[in-house]
């Protein structure tokens, strides 16, 4: 599966001193299965394509001011005409790649009965291209989930997040399976299970023990004094 990545950034300088630089950072991607169009700021998302309802998708923070992008989704006909251009002109070299990092937890404390959220975070990887399903006590789930858009890192890596809604009970088994073309066919998979511990007994035990023995001490103390005024 071929790959092509169109990232534009612009670098903003808004003092002389240079005490405050921003980025603005445009991305495409686009394979013979896959595509993805991301605008952001410092980082952050502010606006992606839904290439299934055909429209574009603001993500600015709520506190932020509104802002609209007039940006066209059927942009991406001229990443798919670049990747099949480039694949021509470089005869498809082998990609670089990097392997995924994955990691599973819950979003809350773990309260039985109480609904939750588990996450797999997939990150480090390259190309920006994965799969990830999820199991319950070894059964394929399919509802309740979600998945992020890919998010590009520092190290020119991405990053992803899939979640799964569930109500926590206890032995039940969850796991994270992540597929990537760095893992050669072997894919990374994560478990976590429903395992609340009760409250431990031992620190009330030594408690009480301390509390008898300091209360025998002072009545020991108690009758020795006595003795001894009597003695007098």
């Amino acid at each position: 599966m071929e790959l092509s990545i169109i990232i534009l950034a612009l670098t903003v300088v808004l003092s002389t001193d240079a005490e405050f630089v921003h980025e603005d950072f445009q991305i495409d991607i686009c394979s013979n299965t896959e595509a993805e169009e991301m605008l952001g700021f410092d980082n952050e998302e502010m606006w992606h394509a839904d290439f299934n309802q055909k429209k574009g998708v603001e993500t600015s923070p709520d506190f932020g001011v509104p802002v609209s992008f007039p940006y066209d989704v059927r942009e991406i006909a001229v990443c798919k005409y670049n990747l099949a251009l480039w694949t021509k002109i470089f005869k498809s070299p082998p990609p670089e790649m990097d392997a995924p990092k994955t990691s599973i937890y819950p979003k809350d404390d773990v309260q039985l009965g109480f609904k939750n959220t588990l996450i797999c975070h997939v990150t480090g990887f390259y190309p920006p291209s994965v799969s990830i399903s999820w199991t319950k006590n070894n059964v394929n789930v399919t509802e309740g989930l979600s998945l992020s858009q890919y998010r590009p890192m520092n190290d020119d890596t991405y990053n992803i997040f899939s979640t799964l809604e569930f109500t926590p009970i206890e032995g039940d088994i969850y796991s994270c399976t992540v597929n990537h073309r760095a893992l050669q066919g072997q894919p990374q998979t994560k478990t976590w299970d429903v395992d609340v511990a009760l409250p431990g007994v031992g620190p009330a035990v030594f408690c009480g023990v301390g509390l008898t023995l300091g209360l025998l001490g002072v009545a020991t103390g108690t009758f020795f004094l006595v003795k001894g005024n009597n003695c007098n």
